[in-house]
């Protein structure tokens, strides 16, 4: 019972926090440093989570398939691959050196 009370509060805060987000004034949104931090926090935020799930294991560091995968798909999207083809070039990658050792 205390998973489903933890997603029902874990749901009433996420709609908080968006109720939140819409009630900012639009003088304060139209600031060029809140635009600027709205255009690259994403962007860092993905950057983080995607080094923690490639990098990491439980609490130590590793190198494995899954970095050369990154690494395959940084590549791809260094000469311009559509999203799908960089996604299949990372999973390629990833599952052929995981085969190979």
């Amino acid at each position: 019972m205390s998973v489903w009370i933890a997603i029902g509060a874990t749901a009433l805060g996420c709609y908080l926090v968006k109720l939140l987000g819409l009630s900012v004034p639009a003088g304060v949104l139209e600031r060029p440093l809140v635009q600027r931090l709205a255009a690259l926090l994403p962007v860092a935020l993905l950057a983080a989570l995607i080094a923690q799930q490639t990098f990491a294991d439980q609490v130590s560091l590793v190198l494995d398939a899954r970095a050369a995968g990154l690494a395959a798909a940084a590549a791809a999207l260094a000469v311009r691959a559509p999203f799908l083809v960089v996604v299949a070039v990372a999973v390629l990658v990833t599952a052929g050196v995981r085969a190979l050792g």
